[in-house]
């Protein structure tokens, strides 16, 4: 009998019906009443007046699993649906989400759900970026392998994920340390390769003499010294693998100008692309006559008078002068410090044939991050001054005509062309031939992609001595890591030492050969994991083209400021490379990006030692915060969260204290996105929003009672009065939802979207008693209010809903009322608000200073130029701006304000 009761108790209609029905409300009253803990009308059908610790416990414990289940499964593609991706960064599976990522994904979480509300087709997913020295050095520390140390971390940030409730994709989760995954990355490797976009050349590298290993530049430690073993780093030259990012220079400017505002970002991006307008060639070096199998790429800042060139510039600290190679000899003893040195080394130009000398240059640096640079004299004045002071030989090769136009000269077959006809010719020539000929600037370097690691995509090149550097067959893919049982962090990359792995048959000529032991960057793999979350489980390629054509671009994309250069770069080189492939119709990945910012503690930190105090640590009664035990006064600072500064909040914490819906809230209320977050639970922004879900609820129990109290509600019930108050609620709804769903659409400003809906509470909760019992409008103003707060409090609008839901007699018929808040249609303006001619006030600043308030049509409030005419048309335009020279004029529509500069 229990379970026929437990089975009535989860019905979603309401339990009474069905009780009276099966046992009889005597029966029920007697026999089960006594038996069973009153918890939540979704249990119980019985409506709690108050919402306190134990009812948010029991909302959020009822609805966790319901809600979660929105976006863990895909439907077919409906393309009679427009689509939205909204994409957070994946995180590195260090073992704990901190604050910011809670606040990143609960970002996320609020727009796919906000989406899906809209009617569109939403994918939220995520993944783990799982390759990296963070793992490695845990296995060295730990004795751990890193895929242990790895797939546990993922399990625990899995769980702190679930515990907020968040609405990912889960089907289209991806694991860049899995086989599956990797393979692809691999592919691309070569697909690039093919292309002519990956080269191997020695670089200078970190060294730790001690340890015997490279170290990325975040293991070097201000003293130049390894994070590790203490050694003061050596400076290094190693053979390294490198992507021509640089190719892609001059797309990936020009594709700048098609995005929507960036917040800054896309000049962040412009300025570490650099003037794209110059190029680089290639040339084989030849000493006494004899080539030397060496090549160096030089730049050129006019590519169109690459005939004219009289040598080659390269500085002192080039690798030719110091790495492993056949021509450091020959530099070294031409080499005249503090001079520009003629050497016997000569260049002959891979495009044009011409043969020019090398000369080392007598400046320790050249503009930009240039090493070597191509000596045109009838363009660069400091060309033409090395030329003349070392007897160097060059053709003329710019003429300029008597309109001022200039065509070249001296140029073999483009002679007669204009500069830029030629700057085309030339570049377009030199890439087919793939010796150079990319516009690209003097800031910019290629990738260098090699780590001497063990934890990354295994690099997939064969070195045989017959051969050289073979790809591994498109069908061996994945090259997939040994196994390996003892991590010592020393020796180079650990892949060296296994032999049966290292040693292989070279696919071309099977003879005997090695593999590449370089692992990959861990910025390749997730520089294109964007296309894997479209098609995750595919295992013919990297992803499907229609699938990836019609969930592309990424429709908004959610990450931190420090990622917003280069795994941006990255990143959309990729995606660049894809389409040129014909793997893709979009050449950016990402349409619009929300960068948000920090979410920063206090430090405490003792000025003598530098030493970070943990909050125990500190005195924190008096004035001044002191050291519990020295009375130092400390070092007070706001920093991100960080573990090593024992500034961190444990989210877990954070969620069992104050809730799930209150932990969103207060993240999404707290600051615009794009601003920082100084976290003090002490102030009371947490307990603000804690007290309005109360509010929340109490507004909603008003409803419920006053519905319940036994009198059919009748709209012929209100006297003017209380229609005018209706009407104000009307209103005040419509205006909402229109401010609402702009700040959910445009700048994504949650902050703003919760206190226009505290305002519409605020304006419900004054409502009469009998405004509340007959109004329809009541009635919708309060349904919206809660439909609108859903995708940020899911939880609480849930379990209000139900509640509501099942209040008689409704006034309003358009709300799906079987079904839940989360499956709503977000609200639209109603079309006779829209034509309403509502006067909107707005204050008028001139010289920044107030002056009095305008009325203008809410239908133009927006329109910068409307607003301004008509302020200067007014009354108080007359008096004060008429005759007056108006300098600047600005609109903040969000504030109803105008700002008037004037000439005084």
């Amino acid at each position: 009998m229990w379970l026929l009761y437990h089975r009535i108790f989860t019905c979603p209609v309401c339990w009474r019906k069905q009780l009276n029905r099966v046992v009889g409300p005597t029966k029920w009253q007697k026999t089960i009443v006594p038996n069973c803990t009153r918890t939540i009308y979704s249990e119980t059908g019985n409506w709690e007046k108050k919402y306190g610790l134990e009812t948010r416990k029991k909302v959020e414990n009822w609805w966790h699993s319901r809600i979660k289940e929105e976006f863990k499964k895909t439907a077919e593609i409906d393309k009679s649906r427009p689509k939205f991706y909204v994409l957070s960064m994946f995180p590195y599976p260090s073992g704990k989400l901190h604050m910011g990522h809670v606040r990143v994904y609960t970002i996320s979480d609020t727009i796919a759900r906000f989406q899906k509300m809209r009617g569109l087709q939403v994918i939220n997913p995520m993944g783990w970026d799982a390759f990296g020295l963070p793992a490695e050095n845990a296995a060295i520390e730990h004795g751990l392998h890193p895929a242990n140390w790895t797939e546990s971390n993922i399990q625990h940030m899995q769980d702190q994920l679930d515990a907020l409730g968040l609405s990912f994709s889960w089907d289209r989760e991806i694991t860049t340390c899995f086989p599956d995954y990797y393979k692809w990355t691999q592919y691309l490797f070569i697909k690039l390769y093919e292309a002519g976009l990956v080269y191997q050349n020695e670089a200078m590298v970190n060294w730790d003499p001690v340890d015997q290993t490279v170290l990325a530049n975040e293991q070097v430690d201000e003293n130049g010294c390894s994070w590790r073993s203490g050694a003061k780093v050596e400076k290094k030259y190693l053979k390294q693998w490198f992507i021509k990012t640089s190719a892609y220079a001059k797309s990936l400017l020009d594709g700048l100008s098609d995005l929507p505002k960036w917040y800054g970002i896309k000049e962040m991006q412009a300025n570490w692309l650099g003037d794209c307008t110059g190029s680089h060639f290639e040339f084989i070096l030849k000493v006494n006559n004899e080539s030397t199998g060496e090549t160096i790429a030089a730049y050129a800042y006019a590519p169109e008078a690459i005939y004219g060139m009289s040598h080659i510039h390269i500085l002192p600290s080039h690798r030719l002068l110091h790495g492993n190679n056949s021509l450091k000899e020959a530099f070294q003893k031409d080499l005249v410090p503090g001079k520009d040195t003629l050497t016997s080394v000569t260049a002959v130009s891979l495009l044009t044939s011409q043969e020019i000398p090398v000369v080392i240059s007598a400046k320790s640096e050249f503009e930009g991050y240039l090493d070597a640079k191509i000596g045109i004299p009838c363009t660069g004045p400091d060309d033409a001054e090395i030329a003349r002071n070392l007897g160097l030989s060059f053709e003329e090769v710019i003429e300029t005509l008597s309109d001022g136009s200039q065509r070249l000269i001296n140029s073999g077959e483009f002679t007669g062309m204009s500069r830029k006809q030629a700057l085309n010719a030339i570049t377009e020539k030199a890439r087919n031939k793939r010796v150079g000929g990319y516009l690209t600037s003097n800031k910019l370097k290629d990738w260098l992609i090699s780590r001497q690691r063990y934890w990354g995509t295994p690099i997939p090149i064969i070195h045989c001595q017959s051969c050289g550097p073979v790809p591994v067959p498109y069908q061996d893919l994945p090259v997939q890591l040994p196994k390996i049982t003892s991590f010592t962090g020393k020796g180079g990359s650990p892949l060296a030492s296994i032999s049966h792995w290292v040693n292989c048959t070279c696919p071309r000529c099977k003879k005997p050969a090695r593999r590449e032991t370089d692992t990959m960057d861990t910025f390749v793999d997730s520089a294109w994991y964007y296309f894997r979350y479209t098609d995750p489980h595919n295992s013919m390629k990297p992803f499907d083209k229609d699938l990836a054509d019609h969930w592309m671009p990424v429709d908004l994309y959610i990450g931190g400021k420090e990622h917003a250069v280069m795994h941006l770069y990255y990143a959309r080189f990729f995606c660049h490379f894809c389409h040129d492939q014909k793997m893709t119709k979009h050449r950016e990945p990402f349409h619009k990006l929300l960068v948000q910012g920090l979410i920063k503690n206090r430090t405490f930190r003792l000025a003598t030692t530098g030493k970070y105090l943990k909050r125990g640590e500190v005195d924190l009664t008096g004035p001044e915060p002191v050291h519990l035990k020295t009375k130092e006064k400390l070092q007070v600072m706001w920093e991100k969260m960080s573990k090593s500064k024992h500034n961190g909040i444990e989210p877990k914490e954070m969620v069992q204290q104050y809730g799930i819906d209150t932990v969103r809230l207060y993240i999404l209320f707290a600051a615009p996105p794009e601003q920082d977050i100084l976290w003090d639970a002490k102030t009371d922004a947490i307990p603000g929003v804690q007290r309005w879900q109360s509010r929340l609820w109490h507004l909603a129990t008003k409803f419920i009672e006053a519905r319940n109290s036994g009198t059919q509600p009748s709209l012929q019930m209100l006297n003017q009065k209380e229609k005018a108050e209706a009407k104000h609620i009307w209103k005040q709804k419509n205006h909402v939802v229109s401010e609402v769903t702009e700040y959910f659409l445009e700048d994504y400003t949650f902050n703003a979207a919760i206190s226009q809906l505290m305002g519409l509470s605020n304006v419900l909760s004054q409502a009469s008693k009998k405004v509340t019992l007959h109004s329809a409008e009541f009635e919708d103003a309060l349904a919206t209010l809660f439909v609108m707060l859903a995708p940020m409090a899911p939880h609480i609008s849930s379990e209000i809903w139900k509640g509501l839901s099942h209040v008689q007699n409704k006034l309003c018929s358009h709300h799906r009322w079987d079904m839940e808040v989360l499956q709503q249609s977000w609200p639209t303006v109603d079309p006779e608000y829209i034509q309403q001619p509502d006067i909107v006030e707005v204050s008028v600043l001139i010289n920044n200073k107030p002056c009095g308030k305008v009325g203008v049509p809410q239908q133009v409030a927006r329109d910068a130029e409307t607003v301004r005419e008509l302020v200067v048309q007014s009354e108080l335009g007359n008096e004060y701006l008429q005759g007056r020279t108006i300098t600047k004029f600005f609109l903040s529509p969000r504030t109803a304000l105008v700002n008037f500069l004037i000439q005084e």
